[in-house]
């Protein structure tokens, strides 16, 4: 491209002509081109289309300063040292000669970008109309004006023009890029607290050894207001402009709805800092994939099985559900626990409610205080509760004990309880006070014995007599003291002492100074007798009060014997093969006649030996029987 050096301002105008086309928003003074950024660009646009529509120019034009006061893009622009709100944006406005304009050819546009086709340019001579022309060059402040007027008003790349109008090489250069709008950020939640982490370390002893068995915090414990998510705003993104200087309006960023996480226990909070979802109370953590819900409950919620892989052994404080499987061998300790899976390890309650609603395979279920209940079947299992009943709905070769046994359908199981009440028993072995059953017989090669439990008081009945009798002795020496200290107070000298001390202590006796010496002979010579009658006054307390010792405790016993005296009684309305009733005594010393060893309960079932007397055996029929 041809460089004429002589060309200094192709658009010079004639001093003092008019120029056409300024609107009021833009203001020429003598130290250059101003614009009222305060009018809408809109407006602004109409009027620089006005000037570039009377064929003229801007000359000087600042491409960046314009852009920002039309479409506010770009960086903020210097305040002006005086105060003036118009923004400089050129030198001057300048006539575009015609026949200049015939040397910027068509732009090719495509896919957001304006290319323009550089080379060298020649103008006519106006002295030789006909002859080959002079040289020429482009200039920039032209360009934007001829572009402009091709409806490119915005992405000029300055730099590249620039750079372009300096070569004297032909090329195609890339001269306005539109400007793709800027995506916001979408609305997110973050946790803001560390106690949402579980930790799977292994736990570690008291010995300082290390638990393997067992993870560290599978179920992280909340305190009370405890900040555990926050929502973080969506922000807005950025327009984008074509080169029409038409705005693209970017994505709207998708919004969250932290108040549909907040579950049970938790509350939404608002402040200064955002919005964040805070515990409302103490407990375990419990998030729910479903739902997305996020709660705080005394209760733990589990929904990955407990293994060796996802928790180990379970050690709580609160109650749990769990609806995946208690895989072999693994222990859950806990409060009321609820399983809706399979169970095959061991679940302890220190005294909730233990529910499976399904099925127990070759685990247990040990309950201090409260209740144990199978939906399911319960197969090759213990389930024992010191304090609580045990309800099965089908149980086969399971140790079954509790305050009392409800079964739908019992198959070679020991049972021991203070009541049981089956439909339907097969083959078992059931000891206790009182025994209902539908349906009663063998199975197989297992034999059909009901126990019937009956209190042995003989041990408490010779505790009773012992005391009896060692009451009666602490009687018999209160009876002989009190003897004793009658003989001693009756002497003379005794009495009469012990009268004038009691009406003297009462005032209603007072010694003269004559009488006083001989008072005080008479008590020296009782002295050796009140001290014998004082010892004897304590030996006749004390054996009151072991008499009185030994009758509470007798009292006690025959309590005791009373509380267990209760009649056993075995019904069975429907006998379906060979069953026996025997007898079994049990020491009633106060303590749970069922809380054995799951071993030792099956051993006093079914051993051969020392399993009391049988009371009747039958194969058909029903059994009433009930103790004298």
């Amino acid at each position: 491209m041809s460089i004429d050096p002589s060309v200094s301002n192709p658009g010079q105008a004639p001093q003092g002509a008019a120029v056409a086309g300024i609107d009021h928003c833009i203001v020429k003074r003598p130290d250059g081109v101003y614009a009222d950024p305060g009018v809408l660009s809109t407006t602004l646009a109409a009027a620089i289309s006005g000037v570039f529509s009377n064929n003229s120019y801007f000359s000087g034009i600042d491409y960046p300063v314009l852009i920002k006061a039309l479409y506010n893009y770009g960086p903020n622009l210097a305040r002006s040292l005086s105060g003036d709100v118009l923004i400089r944006f050129a030198d001057d406005i300048l006539p575009f000669d015609p026949m200049r304009r015939q040397l910027y050819k068509a732009v090719k546009l495509g896919d957001g970008t304006a290319e323009y086709y550089f080379e060298p340019v020649v103008m006519t001579d106006p002295a030789d109309p006909d002859g080959p022309g002079v040289p020429a060059r482009l200039t920039l402040d032209e360009f934007v004006a001829d572009m402009w007027g091709k409806g490119i008003r915005f992405g000029i790349d300055v730099a590249a023009l620039r750079a372009a109008l300096e070569s004297s090489k032909a090329e195609r250069v890339i001269v306005a890029r539109r400007l793709a709008a800027l995506p916001g950020i979408d609305a997110h939640i973050i946790e803001v607290s560390s106690d949402l982490h579980r930790s799977d370390a292994p736990r570690q002893l008291a010995n300082g050894k290390l638990d393997l068995m067992a993870f560290q915090n599978r179920f992280p414990q909340i305190k009370k207001g405890v900040k555990l998510l926050k929502k973080v705003p969506r922000k807005d993104g950025e327009v984008g402009f074509e080169l029409s200087g038409i705005v693209i309006q970017p994505p709207i960023p998708k919004d969250v709805d932290l108040t549909s996480m907040a579950g049970p226990g938790t509350v939404i909070e608002s402040g200064a800092d955002g919005e964040f979802l805070v515990s409302l109370q103490a407990g375990f953590l419990n998030a729910d994939s479903k739902s997305s819900k996020l709660s705080v409950d005394d209760k733990i919620i589990s929904r990955d099985g407990v293994s060796s892989r996802t928790t180990g052994n379970l050690q709580l404080t609160g109650d749990y559900e769990e609806f995946g499987e208690v895989q072999e061998k693994r222990v859950i300790e806990g409060e009321s626990v609820t399983i809706h899976a399979d169970v095959f390890g061991n679940i302890v309650s220190r005294g909730g409610t233990i529910l499976l609603n399904n099925n127990l395979v070759g685990g247990s279920a040990h309950n201090a205080r409260g209740d144990i209940r199978v939906k399911g079947v319960a197969s090759g299992s213990v389930l024992q509760t010191q304090l609580g009943e045990v309800v099965l709905n089908r149980a086969e070769s399971c140790i079954i004990s509790g305050t009392r046994v409800t079964i739908e359908h019992a198959a070679n199981c020991e049972i021991m309880a203070d009541e049981v009440v089956i439909r339907q028993a097969e083959g078992c072995a059931v000891a206790a006070r009182k025994v209902t059953i539908e349906s009663a017989g063998p199975r197989k090669q297992s034999e059909m014995q009901i126990f019937a439990m009956e209190p042995d008081s003989s041990r408490i009945d010779e505790a009773i007599e012992a005391m009896t009798l060692k009451a009666d002795g602490f009687a018999a020496l209160v009876v002989q003291r009190k003897a004793d200290m009658d003989a001693m107070t009756g002497e003379p000298e005794v009495r009469k002492y012990v009268m004038l001390a009691s009406k003297i202590r009462k005032n209603e006796l007072t010694l003269t100074a004559e009488q006083l010496p001989q008072f005080q002979k008479m008590a020296a010579a009782v002295g050796p007798a009140l001290k014998a009658i004082a010892k004897v006054s304590l030996e006749v307390k004390a054996a009151e009060t072991e008499q009185q010792a030994a009758l509470a405790l007798v009292g006690q016993l025959v309590q005791q014997r009373s509380d267990c005296a209760g009649a056993s009684e075995v019904n069975v309305q429907e006998l379906s093969g060979d069953t026996q009733l025997r007898s079994m005594k049990f020491n009633p010393d106060g303590s749970v006649l069922y809380d054995l060893p799951s071993k030792e309960i099956k051993a006093r079932l079914r051993a051969n030996s020392d399993r009391g007397d049988i009371i009747l055996s039958e194969s058909a029929g029903a059994i009433a029987w009930r103790s004298t």
